[in-house]
């Protein structure tokens, strides 16, 4: 059920049409395992807020393929939707070539799946999630329709997500960054980082 939806659970698999490259293919979640995955809800396109997401986490996306992970924007709108805003110039308000694929929810399926539907106003609030290797949900946010999230957040955490899976005695504090010191979760050898700080 949607509403019990949380980090730590299998990421809801779906199978939906999406844009790559100007075209339309299908493309299925699971697909994806073996890979990290940040799925990203947005509200519409031709909007104001969304293409300044949408743009930044194409301009930055070797960052996130560098690291194993595939990044998936989705929306309400049809695949003929995101075309056309594909094909619409930057400087005219739309998003120009994208480099992930960008997938419709036409049906609002994967949106309630995510719990991240606003039902009054029929559109998908700013979800994001963070799913690792084996299909989980390792991470969660939702915005409120008016205001766009942090490109340098989700990598942040997304480092912090893999740190942690490969270090597993390890844990990351508040604002680590790839290259700082961690801390083991154990009330003497925590004391080493405690003292470092």
């Amino acid at each position: 059920m949607a509403e019990s939806l949380r980090v730590g659970q299998s990421a809801p698999d779906f199978t939906a049409t999406a844009v790559i490259d100007q075209e339309f293919k299908t493309i299925k979640l699971s697909e994806y395992r073996g890979k990290y995955v940040v799925l990203f809800f947005y509200p519409l396109d031709f909007t104001f807020v969304c293409p300044t997401e949408i743009i930044a986490f194409s301009d930055r996306y070797d960052e996130f393929k560098n690291i194993n992970t595939e990044v998936l924007g989705v929306s309400v709108d049809s695949e003929f939707s995101h075309l056309a805003w594909i094909q619409t110039e930057r400087k005219d308000g739309g998003i120009g070539d994208i480099v992930y694929p960008i997938v419709s929810d036409i049906k609002k399926e994967i949106s309630t799946a995510y719990n991240v539907l606003d039902p009054e106003a029929g559109v998908a609030l700013r979800g994001l999630f963070i799913i690792d290797k084996e299909g989980v949900i390792q991470h969660a946010t939702i915005n409120n329709l008016s205001f766009g999230r942090s490109v340098d957040e989700t990598l942040r955490t997304l480092k912090a997500i893999q740190y942690v899976q490969s270090h597993p005695d390890e844990v990351c504090p508040a604002g680590w960054q790839e290259g700082d010191k961690t801390m083991i979760p154990d009330p003497e050898k925590a004391k080493i980082y405690f003292a470092s700080v």
